[in-house]
């Protein structure tokens, strides 16, 4: 489905509009022509479900590609080898649809998405079907979710879900197993940082993002509580 198709979709958006944005989007990576299908095809059931519920802000609909999937996208180049991804908090399937849509040729390659709300949830679903990509949707809270994961996970991720200092709550369960933290963070991210340091014994780092010069993405790859005793 070209980029015009997935405009038509939404109904009230100008297809060059978004076609543009698709094409400055695209520019940042070597996408493959079947990952390029995949998204395309999960842009336009997105769009689909955007004209029936608030699954990303109207006002960032025409931005979808550079403020949505682009900044998905940009996370594989963070964790290339990693395989197994947990996306909490996967809304409107961000970063975690995105992730699957790209890693859908990888063998041994699965992301669960876990998103507590019903209707969100669904759509997720109606996305991996249409799409057919190695993905699982778990419609619970995350802390249910915590309690069955599966044993090896590589990444976690999390985006615009909640501050960091809740945020590593939520994800320690899953961190502490060994997997590596990637979470797209706004202006904010230094407040944060020094917020979640009174609680946390972190190793991280961040890097710039490349699609919001405002932004970063912590890389968290060790993780324990202050409360922790230290091992022998």
């Amino acid at each position: 489905m070209s980029g015009s198709g997935a405009a038509g979709a939404a109904g009230g958006l100008m297809p060059d509009r978004l076609a543009e944005d698709r094409n400055q989007a695209l520019a940042l990576f070597d996408v493959s022509r079947e990952t390029l299908a995949r998204l395309d095809r999960f842009a336009a059931v997105f769009l689909q479900w955007q004209a029936r519920m608030n699954l990303i802000a109207a006002s960032t609909e025409a931005f979808l590609w550079s403020r949505h999937i682009a900044d998905s996208l940009q996370l594989l180049a963070l964790a290339p080898d990693a395989k197994i991804w947990v996306d909490l908090g996967s809304g409107g399937g961000f970063p975690g649809m995105v992730i699957a849509c790209a890693l859908a040729g990888t063998s041994g390659a699965h992301v669960h998405l876990v998103e507590r709300s019903t209707k969100k949830a669904a759509f997720l679903g109606d996305a991996a079907r249409a799409i057919g990509v190695p993905a699982t949707i778990h419609a619970e809270p995350i802390e249910d979710f915590a309690r069955h994961a599966p044993a090896r996970i590589d990444v976690v991720t999390a985006r615009a879900l909640a501050p960091l200092p809740k945020l590593l709550n939520l994800a320690y369960p899953l961190l502490k197993r060994g997997a590596k933290g990637l979470f797209p963070k706004g202006q904010d991210v230094d407040a944060e940082l020094t917020e979640a340091a009174k609680c946390w014994n972190m190793r991280a780092a961040s890097v710039n993002s490349l699609t919001n010069p405002r932004s970063r993405i912590i890389i968290l790859d060790k993780l324990s509580t202050k409360r922790d005793k230290p091992k022998r």
